[in-house]
């Protein structure tokens, strides 16, 4: 789960990882308030799950509370297109003021799982901001790694080194160590997937905080954390996959046209590496899961019709738990409760009650393409829905 900048700032907080005093906004004049509680130099960043605000002028610097307040009026409903975003862009909803730093440096600090090692990692670099990715395509020798035994923890010669490498001296090297220790503390205690500072500033005071946060948590672990749940922004999340995740599918929104329903995501990423080989785009990746019931497969195939950009559906089953009578009866009963499906739908069963499967399908009176073959039903699905 991807949560805001200001949601993780409070995380930051919490674990004693220095940011700048500022609060979230929801309307120019709020914004106004919180320019005027801070005072001086302000800076409005619009509140999205994307990175690059900045070039995609969702980050404005003002002089003081009106600014801050037309800055807000700028930012809070446009859609903010970044290299995160595509082409749609994100629309807005709340900004995060706060007071402007001044800066020396910029760095970058973050830790992730390395699953190569099964051991958490700590990414650095000197060369932090906007262009962290440049960076690490074309000079990654800019950037350097420790990694932490699960066994030990982080020690606190490594926090120390890090910031010897980031070239920290004095009270930065101190805030550095502590950070570093500390966004470590978050990780575990929160049971994150990600957390980043981007940047990590060196004030021209000599001192250092974090002046960007970004942190995922993992859902899995929900139950350790249920005041995660109040983190979570439905209005950043795609709707489909929203609704998916109520049913207890494992789906997510792609842009091609073919739509995948299949049983095991070892089949389902193969559904759609076969869909591109025959010329056309999947529309999704959509697991139903080891035990499908005929209910939770007629959600699926309602969620799958429910994207536009549909334009042929590709059943893809492979009968071991699941049983493919099961699917069939499913599939049957989520297009007459549909009413007209005008898109064409190839469906290739194999195993436990294929044939009984493909009775079902027959008896119908539906129009189904039932294919046998695994490469012929993704090369019939791409020829239906015209490729990409």
């Amino acid at each position: 789960m991807k949560i805001h900048e200001y949601q993780a700032k409070e995380l930051f907080r919490r674990y004693g990882i220095p940011v700048p005093a500022g609060g979230v906004a929801s309307t120019p004049e709020e914004a106004r308030a919180i320019a005027e509680r801070i005072g001086g130099k302000v800076v409005v960043k619009a509140q999205i799950h994307a990175g690059g605000r900045g070039k995609g002028g969702g980050v404005k610097l003002a002089n003081g509370p009106g600014e801050a307040e037309t800055a807000a009026r700028a930012i809070i409903g446009m859609s903010l297109v970044t290299h995160q975003t595509g082409p749609g862009g994100k629309r807005v909803h709340k900004v995060l003021v706060e007071e402007a730093s001044p800066i020396a440096r910029e760095l970058y600090i973050a830790i992730v799982l390395d699953r190569e090692t099964s051991r958490l990692v700590i990414i650095a670099s000197s060369a932090g901001g906007m262009d962290i990715e440049k960076v690490a395509a074309e000079t990654p020798d800019r950037i350097f790694k420790t990694w932490v035994d699960p066994a030990l923890g982080l020690m606190p010669f490594q926090a120390r080194r890090v910031c010897f490498k980031l070239g920290l001296s004095g009270q930065a090297f101190k805030d550095g160590v502590d950070a570093v220790t500390n966004l470590y503390r978050l990780f575990e205690g929160e049971d994150a997937t990600l957390a980043e500072i981007n940047p990590f500033i060196v004030r021209t005071d000599g001192g250092a905080m974090a002046i960007d946060a970004k942190v995922n948590l993992d859902d899995d672990a929900g139950f350790r954390h249920p005041e995660h749940a109040a983190l979570r922004d439905l209005t950043e999340e795609e709707p489909l996959e929203t609704e998916a995740k109520r049913y207890g599918l494992n789906y997510i929104k792609l842009g091609g046209s073919v739509g995948c329903m299949v049983n095991g995501a070892g089949l389902a990423m193969a559904t759609m590496d076969l869909i591109k080989l025959c010329g056309a785009e999947p529309a999704n990746f959509l697991d139903v899961g080891g035990g499908a019931s005929a209910e939770g497969v007629e959600n699926a195939f309602r969620i799958l019709m429910a994207d536009q950009n549909v334009r042929c559906v590709l059943i893809n089953i492979f009968g071991g738990i699941v049983r493919c009578d099961r699917v069939a009866q499913g599939v049957v009963e989520a297009v007459m409760n549909l009413g007209e499906v005008d898109v064409p739908i190839v469906v290739r069963l194999e195993g436990t009650n294929a044939a009984e499967g493909m009775r079902i399908l027959k008896g119908s009176g539906l129009d189904f393409h039932a294919v046998v073959g695994f490469h012929e039903a993704a090369q019939k699905a791409a020829d239906l829905a015209g490729g990409d």
